[in-house]
């Protein structure tokens, strides 16, 4: 091939396809990053959630009346207990019982994706995945404070 047949050659083929090779990586990257951002706003969305949600005051007296007892219990000795604080991730040592849904009735549910939990006289709205606490109500503090 002669020096001028591999230059038309470059020019009308090789030169079209790298371009095409080129635009299509770029578009790919593209989606890529858009789906990258719409996945990480959806998580941010959905983080939001848990940071919005606080418990009420008068949804103490709901579940206290259920975990009575316990709280009793722990009334007399509250010291061994551990602190679930708002916006901490909850240690992997802390097993949770699930909370009845029935001993929430009245109480507005969890933020989608979260749920009710219980451990040592607290409540807990927790992400079970990420095991962030939304917020937490401690029953024997409430308790032992009146």
């Amino acid at each position: 091939m002669g020096h001028s047949t591999a230059r038309k050659f470059f020019q009308r083929v090789f030169i079209p396809v790298l371009a095409l090779a080129m635009t299509t990586g770029v578009a790919r990257a593209q989606s890529h990053d858009s789906d990258h951002d719409r996945h990480d706003q959806h998580d941010q969305h959905d983080d939001h959630h848990g940071q919005d949600f606080r418990f009420r005051d008068q949804d103490r007296g709901h579940f206290a009346q259920h975990y009575q007892k316990d709280v009793n219990r722990w009334q007399h000795n509250p010291h061994g207990r551990p602190q679930f604080v708002r916006g901490e991730r909850i240690p992997g040592n802390y097993h949770f019982q699930a909370v009845p849904r029935a001993y929430y009735s009245e109480v507005p549910p969890p933020p989608p994706g979260y749920q009710y939990g219980y451990y040592d006289g607290y409540v807990v709205a927790y992400d079970p995945t990420t095991r962030i606490i939304a917020d937490a109500i401690d029953l024997v503090g409430a308790a032992v404070s009146r």
